[in-house]
């Protein structure tokens, strides 16, 4: 067999109601591309891997004993992949038929390494979700709709390619984040060392947003969320401000931090409920707390990088919080 040009990996837990359709988008990919497709299973309770094991013989599937999270499975994934280009993609997500020739091809067109990824579309509604996200100063995405926007500032790790050897040079996901915000973290170091981040413009992959986590979309005009996907993402993300904002934007951090508390009390008021602050915000500042050396440590090793580049960092920012912007827009979330 020929060397797979592409090592596709996906994360599965519980996966069963929905696996099917990501793996038959994938064996319906046009262009005759050799593609190796590994599944990692994390300890699932519903028989996902009875189920692959039965219905999809094809692929190479790697069982958790324990429940690990997505940073872990796809690093297990990475390390053990044949492909010159990775493509991580959940479970919950389908390739539209040539998106891995237009990711590739695009790769070409790029020349230097680079993560890129596809418009993304809701699968319930087909809507266009995004063409890569631009960032805010406390990074939040703020979605792209431009598909001509040469570079992002981060794209969705629900389908995210890129070379295996720029995986490896970059470290992969850190393991420590669990879940959410791993994506935002690798594309920030990559742009920090100069790597471009970009969305191809057509074809595409359809994405059932919240399957894992709840929430996390937009529904009848409302924001809906969950106390388990805010407390990952405000982390997170904090950690990722931490770890990769240049020292020109280091002073945002206690004005984030200030103002991710005022958030807590504001939502918590509105609800009449101490919930948002106790089960969300705190959490936040006691991670930050307890983690404060392994933080330091890292962001000292990424910044005796000579080659890193506030400029590039910057670029794909834009000024206004996007909170407002959705607080306008859609009135203060429902949490479940």
């Amino acid at each position: 067999m020929k060397k797979p040009a592409v090592t596709i990996c996906i994360a599965n837990y519980n996966g069963i109601p929905i696996i099917s359709e990501c793996l038959d988008s994938v064996f319906a990919q046009q262009g005759n591309i050799p593609v190796e497709i590994i599944v990692h299973d994390d300890a699932s309770t519903d028989g996902s891997v009875e189920f692959l094991c039965e219905n999809y013989p094809g692929i190479r599937l790697i069982e958790s004993e324990s429940n690990v999270g997505f940073c872990v499975s796809n690093n297990r994934m990475a390390e053990v992949a044949n492909g010159e280009y990775l493509l991580l993609l959940n479970n919950d997500a389908m390739l539209l038929p040539d998106a891995i020739i237009t990711l590739l091809d695009r790769a070409k067109e790029i020349h230097d390494p680079a993560i890129l990824s596809l418009p993304q579309y809701d699968a319930d509604s087909g809507e266009l979700l995004d063409v890569g996200s631009l960032l805010d100063p406390f990074l939040n995405p703020i979605p792209n709709l431009e598909p001509t926007r040469t570079e992002v500032g981060m794209v969705m790790g629900a389908c995210l390619w890129i070379p295996r050897s720029l995986w490896q040079s970059l470290g992969g996901f850190p393991e420590w984040f669990g879940s959410i915000g791993e994506d935002l973290y690798l594309c920030c170091i990559a742009r920090l060392k100069g790597y471009p981040v970009a969305a191809a413009p057509s074809s595409g992959y359809l994405h059932y947003v919240g399957r894992s986590f709840g929430g996390g979309k937009v529904s009848s005009q409302h924001l809906h969320t969950t106390y388990k996907r805010r407390v990952l993402s405000e982390r997170n993300k904090t950690y990722v401000m931490i770890l990769c904002y240049p020292p020109v934007l280091l002073g945002l951090l206690p004005l984030h931090l200030l103002l991710l508390f005022f958030e807590g009390l504001i939502l918590s008021l509105a609800k009449l409920d101490w919930k948002p602050v106790s089960r969300i915000y705190l959490p936040v500042f006691k991670a930050c707390w307890v983690n404060r050396k392994k933080l330091k440590l890292e962001r000292a090793r990424l910044f005796a990088d000579p080659h890193v580049s506030a400029q590039a960092f910057i670029v794909p920012m834009q000024w206004l919080p996007h909170k407002l912007r959705l607080l306008f827009r859609h009135k203060i979330p429902a949490i479940t």
